[in-house]
């Protein structure tokens, strides 16, 4: 069983910058960032493995996933945000290589609680 924690959320304005972090309990080999709107489907945002990062087209040139291995840390870097990208957003982790598509979600074994990120303008 590997534990999911997220930190980093808040409350920014457009155009600004903030940083999640997602601490695992062991680890893992891909790990990902999903978010979610009330009312609408989770949704994935990045990716990264030993094969490399993917991104939602969305995100793509603002937001850069890492992963500190020594520290089983997952990070989001998220530049100019926008009011759209508010969301509760979620780590996520798996064994296997990340999917193809971004926005696959079978696959996942562990999920964080999620961390609420708000954008306004």
């Amino acid at each position: 069983q590997v534990e999911l924690v997220e930190s980093g959320g808040g409350s920014v304005q457009s155009g600004e910058s903030l940083r999640l972090s997602c601490v695992a309990s062991g680890g893992t080999s891909c790990m990902a960032w999903f978010r979610q709107v009330p009312g609408q489907e989770r949704e994935g945002v990045a990716s990264v493995d030993l094969f490399g990062e993917k991104y939602a087209d969305d995100v793509k040139g603002r937001f850069t996933i890492s992963k500190d291995n020594a520290k089983n840390t997952l990070y989001l870097e998220m530049r100019r945000l926008k009011r759209e990208d508010t969301a509760t957003y979620i780590c996520a982790a798996a064994w296997t290589v990340c999917p193809v598509d971004v926005r696959q979600q079978i696959g996942y074994k562990w999920w964080g609680q999620g961390i609420q990120v708000t954008v306004s303008s």
